[in-house]
């Protein structure tokens, strides 16, 4: 094992970030780039320091991958080297200075510009804080069936391109698709994470990752580990709400495998965890509910929503409850009114909001209120679109929608006068 000596910093870095690369040159790069003071915000060169385990590639990986980078770089190579990242994980443990160490077992991951920011600041909310980063892939599927229909690195490329990388490294959202260890991971537990954080106390209280996973890529270990960690005493999960990883190709032993060959890992690895562990693997479940920090670019927001509406678990209980109504924004839906002309006033605002017209099921629900006080039917739904019509704001005389509603909802309660009135204003603004 070679290793160059640690630089001579002005002070002791507050995070340590450890990247286990292992014939990835070309993918490096690019997540040594990101991880540099030219990519990364809010934080400061002296603050980090990112520590590189090559672990024993064919080709080494050339130091001069980050000479022109800004930042406090460190090359470790391990040669020979096991097929399993663990050695070279714990060797980069032991080599970190920070008081925070982050791991990255697979450098071909390319991490946001917020990483490092949120990360240090999340691990000092609580004596024994998890940070984790949801695991993204690049490209529009999982790239286990991408390949299969022609995606390779030169779409890679040109989709890397197509958002003007690095320039703004949020928009590898807008590119990229949840891994499967992350499903839905801001709401669900998950099963790893490919950037996680903890104080230097954690890990050494975990006493590194076990390196008795030894199979090629570790198997589970990187699961194993996060799993110990949220297990340890007093752990306080932290998710990181903007910021991720995102998987480039290169070959990889599993994520880059056939759907076949995936399952076949899986069962082998299940099958070296149980061995060691006693017990078959299962997701991790924290605790407590996590902790939240930092940005949601819009990109990331729109898969946010999509985990919150449309679960692609269901193994775990849906994020707005088992029973929650999508058309209606609600779990649970009022009785019926016994008066059957508020009964219809109820089902009308109700539809309006169904059709997303707001401004007319805010008009129909305040109408309501006015005439049964008492009665509840809408109260919930005013409640999401009372902003629509504001007293500080323009009546929405021009919405030929809102007043054919209130025309209606007048003639259901046999104000003809009222309804034809809004009739009127429906065709003026047609």
């Amino acid at each position: 094992m070679m290793g160059e000596p640690a630089p001579s910093f002005e002070r002791k870095p507050d995070l340590s970030v450890v990247v286990v690369c292992y014939n990835i040159a070309r993918a490096a790069a690019r997540t040594l780039y990101a991880l540099s003071g030219a990519y990364q915000r809010h934080v400061g060169l002296d603050d980090y320091e990112v520590i590189v385990v090559d672990n024993g590639s064919d080709v080494p990986l050339d130091p001069s991958t980050v000479g022109d980078l800004a930042g406090n770089f460190r090359f470790i190579r391990i040669d020979p080297a096991p097929a399993s990242p663990a050695r070279a994980i714990n060797c980069g443990l032991r080599a970190a200075r920070g008081d925070v160490i982050g791991l990255m077992i697979d450098g071909a991951r390319i991490p946001t510009p917020g990483l490092l920011h949120f990360a240090r600041h999340g691990a000092r909310l609580y004596d024994n804080a998890v940070v984790a980063t949801l695991g993204w892939l690049l490209g529009h599927d999982f790239q286990s069936f991408a390949i299969q229909h022609g995606y390779d690195e030169r779409h890679e490329d040109a989709l890397l391109d197509s958002i003007a990388w690095p320039s703004d490294g949020y928009r590898l959202f807008e590119i990229g698709t949840l891994d499967g260890s992350s499903l839905d991971g801001w709401f669900q537990p998950i099963s790893e994470s490919n950037a996680v954080f903890a104080r230097r106390e954690a890990w050494a209280a975990l006493g590194g990752v076990d390196e008795r996973f030894d199979a090629p890529g570790g198997g589970l270990v990187n699961l194993d580990t996060f799993d110990r960690l949220l297990k340890a005493p007093e752990a306080e999960l932290v998710v990181l709400l903007g910021e991720g990883t995102f998987h480039q190709l290169h070959g990889g032993v599993h994520t880059n495998a056939s759907p076949d060959r995936q399952r076949e890992n899986i069962e082998r690895w299940s099958a070296q965890y149980a061995a060691i562990r006693g017990r078959a693997w299962e997701t991790p479940v924290p605790r407590r509910p996590p902790t939240y920090i930092g940005t949601l670019p819009e990109a990331a927001l729109a898969r946010m929503v999509r985990a919150a509406l449309y679960p692609g678990r269901r193994d775990f209980v849906s994020p707005l409850g088992a029973d929650f109504r999508q058309d209606l924004w609600t779990r649970t839906i009022d009785a019926q009114p016994s008066d059957a002309r508020i009964a219809a006033l109820v089902a009308l605002g109700r539809e309006e909001f169904r059709a997303g017209r707001l401004e007319a099921s805010c008009g129909v629900a305040r109408l309501l209120r006015e005439r049964a006080p008492g009665e509840p039917g809408l109260e919930r739904i005013l409640s999401l679109v009372a902003h629509t019509v504001r007293s500080d704001g323009p009546v929405p005389a021009h919405r030929a929608e809102y007043h054919v509603a209130l025309g209606n909802a007048h003639r259901i309660l046999g104000e003809e006068t009222a309804a034809a009135a809004h009739y009127r204003l429906a065709l003026t603004h047609a």
